[in-house]
């Protein structure tokens, strides 16, 4: 296993090296400037959009089932888990980065909305194809000639991994049946593999998690729809409540919290006693893991984008925006000063994962009568939600990956699909957490450099787009 894990740790090295830092930072950038900075200055309609369906689009969800989809696969064990292994391995500096990362995402997730609903496809039987492998081959044919093809392939391919090894059930499942035996320590041992010791919790947690998951897999995109739209949203505004009150409940610590993350990311060395040691490593831990938590760049929220009700690529491209907006730069910044403020990233404490935000809402609660002992038992629940519908959403994505690569909907071939991404959360729990997560963040990158290119190459199309629509906007010629 000690072998296995070396080996990940140096493929997580070249991927997640400085080009792919430094091209994420410069699609968003990029894309911040073509668009003169439309994250901010259209935040207030990107928030109307969200909630209001347009009359007559074409699609097969609403826009607002849409966006559920897609945060369904976003807010996951990246906004709980995710987080703290940033900071437990890069540093309070690493929260900076990733909240850098995410405010140029924000460009870079409206691009991709913007793209995905401009090139999408309709089937004869009405279903949409579409996501980063058709614009990818047929935008960047109509703009420059050339055949891509194999570009919008190595995409679909690297998408099927992420889903099935990587982000979208392994990473999940472990961090639900970690968090499950966070809270039952005592438990009989199930089985040990190569050191990695499980107990009967983390074995009936598993089994659980994929029973529930297979039921709505199995449904198709609908089923997963409709099953996010009333989880999603309840969780999401629970656990923002939690993370209010802890933040409130410790104040006077928030200044500090804040001077620390930003100290951290230019000198982590000076903060965290040496354990980190350059600010590559800072910024490595915090795009990596914020990109895992909002997918800006990933190419994978285009796909749920592109099943909109909409007939106005830009207006899908706003809704599609406001996934990284509440994802990182609302919960996941909770979550990061909730471990700063506690002080439960300290290295010295020998944590990691979940156990890292688990100490978090034990500490920071523990003024509030019974805190400390509900803290963990409402993480571990929120974390269940979470990390359920994200493997929900990420078998919808992979799906469509498979759909693209065998040329059609073949549904024998789909539905054996489904059931080897059930197979994987089954086996999720009986990997080691640093072997998931490494895993999990090389399939990440891989997918990340396909559609990263295409972002560049149509970056003026998303531009021309832009422009239409808020220049009719303007004139009172869109409809509502």
């Amino acid at each position: 296993m000690e072998a296995l894990t070396a080996f990940l740790d140096t493929i997580d090295g070249y991927v997640w090296g400085v080009p792919l830092i430094v091209v994420i930072l410069f699609v968003g950038l990029l894309l911040t400037v073509r668009l003169g900075c439309l994250q901010v200055v259209n935040l207030p309609n990107t928030l109307r959009y969200m909630l209001h369906n347009e009359k007559g689009g074409q699609g097969e969800v609403s826009s607002f089932g849409a966006l559920c989809t897609a945060l369904a696969a976003t807010i996951g064990t990246g906004n709980i888990v995710g987080v703290a292994t940033a900071i437990g391995t890069g540093g309070p500096g690493a929260l900076f980065w990733m909240e850098m990362a995410a405010f140029f995402g924000m460009a870079t997730k409206y691009a991709e909305g913007v793209l995905a609903v401009k090139y999408r496809k309709m089937d004869k039987d009405g279903k949409v194809l579409g996501g980063p492998f058709y614009y990818i081959e047929t935008g960047i044919k109509e703009r420059f000639g050339w055949n891509m093809k194999w570009l919008a392939v190595l995409f679909a391919i690297f998408g099927v991994c992420a889903g099935v090894m990587g982000i979208g059930t392994i990473t999940q499942v472990n961090g639900i049946t970690s968090a499950m035996a966070r809270l039952t320590p005592n438990a009989a041992e199930f089985v040990n593999i190569g050191g990695n010791s499980v107990s009967i919790t983390t074995a009936i947690a598993g089994v659980l998690v994929t029973a529930f998951s297979a039921f709505v897999i199995i449904g198709g995109l609908k089923r997963i729809a409709k099953v996010s739209t009333y989880i999603v949203p309840v969780m999401a505004i629970l656990y923002i409540l939690a993370c209010m009150l802890l933040l409130m409940m410790n104040f006077a610590a928030i200044p500090e919290a804040v001077q620390t993350i930003v100290r951290a990311a230019f000198n982590p060395s000076a903060v965290t006693g040496g354990v980190v040691g350059t600010i590559f490593i800072a910024m490595q831990k915090g795009i990596a893991r914020g990109i895992f938590s909002n997918e800006a760049g990933l190419g994978s929220a285009p796909i749920a984008a592109a099943a909109a009700k909409t007939n106005e690529p830009v207006r899908q491209g706003l809704v599609c925006m406001t996934g990284t907006f509440f994802d990182t730069i609302i919960i996941c910044t909770m979550t990061g000063l909730a471990i700063v403020v506690s002080g439960a990233w300290d290295p010295k404490l020998g944590l990691e994962g979940v156990n890292i935000t688990m100490e978090a809402f034990s500490r920071g609660l523990a003024f509030f009568p019974g805190g400390a002992t509900i803290a963990p038992y409402f993480l571990a629940i929120a974390l269940v939600f979470f990390a359920f519908t994200t493997i929900l959403g990420w078998a919808y994505y992979s799906e469509k990956c498979l759909q693209y690569l065998i040329g059609g909907k073949k549904k024998k071939a789909i539905l054996a699909y489904r059931w080897i991404y059930v197979a994987a959360i089954f086996i999720g729990p009986y990997l080691t957490v640093s072997a998931v997560w490494t895993c999990a963040d090389i399939f990440n990158g891989l997918m990340a450099f396909p559609n990263l290119i295409a972002l560049i190459l149509l970056s003026g199309i998303v531009a021309l787009e832009t422009r239409d629509f808020l220049d009719r906007l303007h004139d009172g010629k869109v409809g509502e």
